[in-house]
């Protein structure tokens, strides 16, 4: 039996269980996006999209998943911290697939803003959310699809017209199970005319079980909005996560994207994003740091639909003993996206024979009054600067880490959160130095 069948056996049998504790508003969602994945299945090993990424092979392990919504006991923020020194943040949880809800006050959030679990929200809500969920996911590979017919939680962040969060919101998605768990989480975010907020989502994972994640994340810019986000990785060998991101920014809107993994198994990570209203700016960023047999893919689509927008990208991958890194990235100058500035760069380090990386830098014009640039290149560690550093009373091991952590060190340094550049520079040299990162006051760490 494939694995495409017994999923679809699956949402067939239990179909009520699924649906029973969900919204309206998700489970209309649901029966479109289950034909289409009934319809296409995983993607082959033969798509062009996933030719170094095979995704399917994923779901054949027999994984457990919460459908009947069996609450956990305890709240993740008793066992589980996971603080930036000198950062004060509104720290959240999704524990598996689930939104924890806070059992302690966390102080007041502005009027108008929404923030907690989406399932709740999206019953409350559905006439503001109506319009926004699932529209740009819909449009998806069938991973998304996926997603879309099994999700049951996930987060909300909406925030009003004129309103600005000084405090970053930190959202801890935590896999934690003692068997082998399928979680399918969704996050939905939405910032009305000149909102500004900063989002940090850090993934972790406990278990010593295999893990497998699916995240879609829904975000909506309307004129003049600002969001900056940061996403870190740090789970395990044994886990699998799939992300996908839709981002549509409306006229003089402005995006910040920083997608960090430090630890991993398996990552692929779906980026899109549409510029729709003139003056729009989007900024992507990636660093990936791999060893042993670990994989990491970013595929990216900056999508140029008007003219006078703005965006640039720069992805970074260091690949250490047999780790395999993929970038495709796609910037697409549609014929009325006149007076777009558009740049794309993609640097890596294989620092051993066995590393693999695969790069596919790719640049659509229809336009004639644009600059656009791209560029991939894939290389050693300079010998001649590990020599010269060397001749002056540098050992070879602390040499390598200094040129290393140099390399990262561009991407880190976009991130605009002044103390999370800090710990992010901290966390990348310990991630060098084969040091485990413990955090401060996470009874797991202490274990």
């Amino acid at each position: 039996m494939s694995n495409e069948k017994e999923y679809i056996d699956i949402f067939d049998s239990n179909r009520r269980l699924i649906e029973a504790p969900c919204a309206p508003l998700l489970n209309r969602e649901r029966s479109k996006a289950f034909e289409l994945f009934k319809s296409n299945g995983f993607p082959k090993d033969s798509d062009e999209e996933y030719r170094h990424t095979a995704v399917g092979k994923l779901f054949a392990t027999d994984y457990g998943m919460n459908l009947g919504r069996v609450e956990m006991q305890g709240n993740p923020g008793e066992f589980f911290s996971c603080d930036v020194p000198n950062l004060r943040t509104r720290q959240e949880y999704i524990l598996n697939d689930s939104y924890c809800e806070p059992s302690d006050s966390k102080g007041t959030l502005p009027d108008g803003v929404l923030l907690g679990s989406l399932n709740k929200l999206a019953e409350s809500h559905r006439t503001l959310l109506e319009p926004y969920y699932n529209k740009l996911a819909k449009e998806g590979d069938s991973i998304a699809q996926f997603n879309t017919a099994f999700v049951q939680d996930g987060m909300l962040l909406y925030v009003p017209r004129n309103t600005e969060l000084t405090e970053p919101i930190q959202l801890v998605t935590l896999l934690r199970s003692n068997i082998e768990m399928l979680s399918n989480r969704r996050l939905l975010i939405i910032l009305e005319e000149n909102a500004k907020a900063n989002l940090l989502v850090c993934d972790h994972s406990s278990n010593e079980k295999a893990t497998l994640s699916t995240q879609v994340t829904e975000i909506f810019l309307h004129p003049g909005a600002s969001l900056n986000l940061v996403e870190i990785e740090e789970t395990a060998g044994n886990n699998s996560r799939l992300s996908h991101l839709f981002v549509e920014q409306d006229a003089n809107s402005t995006f910040t994207h920083s997608n960090i993994t430090l630890t991993n198994g398996f990552t692929r990570n779906n980026t899109k994003v549409t510029l729709a209203g003139s003056g729009a700016e989007a900024h992507l960023g990636g660093l990936a740091i791999c060893d042993k047999k670990q994989h990491t893919d970013n595929h990216t689509l900056v999508d140029h639909k008007v003219g006078h927008c703005n965006s640039s990208e720069l992805y970074k991958y260091i690949l250490d003993e047999e780790s395999t890194g993929v970038f495709a990235g796609k910037m697409l100058i549609r014929s009325n996206a006149q007076h777009t500035t558009s740049q794309q760069t993609n640097r890596n380090l294989c620092l051993t024979k066995c590393a693999r990386m695969y790069a596919q830098p790719q640049l659509e014009i229809y336009a004639d009054d644009v600059k656009c640039s791209h560029g991939s290149t894939v290389g050693q560690l300079d010998e001649n600067a590990l020599f010269y550093m060397q001749q002056r009373g540098i050992p070879k091991d602390e040499a390598r880490h200094l040129l290393m952590f140099a390399f990262a060190g561009e991407v880190i340094d976009n991130i605009t959160i002044e103390a999370l550049r800090d710990r992010l520079h901290l966390l990348v040299e310990k991630r060098f130095r084969g040091e485990l990162n413990r955090c401060k006051g996470c009874a797991l760490c202490k274990q």
